[in-house]
């Protein structure tokens, strides 16, 4: 397969300065679109949307720390070993990450969201208005490790 170049489009400002784990819930950030790439008018209409849908890079990474065979969720031994794809973290082929998170508002390039599980100056490579209808069809089911894995992953923060 060919490589497929990208541009980022949009720089996270603001938020967390260093990821981890849990207690992303309540963080507020901007997502500010490149204004080489984008006229203002590339906004409009996005404020009528509750959520985005982000796809980012995982800059901070340390791209020799890939596993793209069995390891267990945040090392924990109670938990299954489990394949690259049943993941969701960092460690992937490509660094992307995909995050839905509330818009708050939009001024002008400066998209306001909370809850975006990406840090201050993480490069964005796309974002689209949440559609209700490409949400979950049919009925839905995870192992229950990842139920207890991510009970306080949107729990708002515990440090002030």
């Amino acid at each position: 397969m060919e490589p497929i170049p990208m541009t980022p489009i949009a720089q996270v400002v603001g938020g967390r300065t260093e990821p981890t784990d849990d207690y992303w819930g309540g963080t507020q950030a901007i997502i500010r679109l490149d204004p080489d790439l984008f006229p203002l008018e590339a906004t409009q209409g996005l404020e009528e949307f509750s959520h985005l849908e982000v796809v980012f890079f995982f800059h901070l990474t340390d791209q020799t720390d890939l596993n793209l065979g069995l390891r267990r969720a945040r090392e924990n031994p109670a938990w299954p070993e489990v394949g690259n794809l049943g993941h969701r973290n960092m460690r992937r082929r490509n660094w992307l990450g995909i995050s839905r998170c509330k818009l708050i508002k939009v001024d002008g390039l400066d998209l306001h969201v909370e809850d975006l599980d990406a840090v201050d100056g993480t490069p964005i490579l796309d974002v689209k208005p949440w559609f209700a209808e490409f949400g979950t069809r049919g009925k839905t089911h995870q192992p229950a490790w990842v139920t207890e894995m991510l009970g306080d992953y949107f729990a708002p923060s515990t440090t002030a």
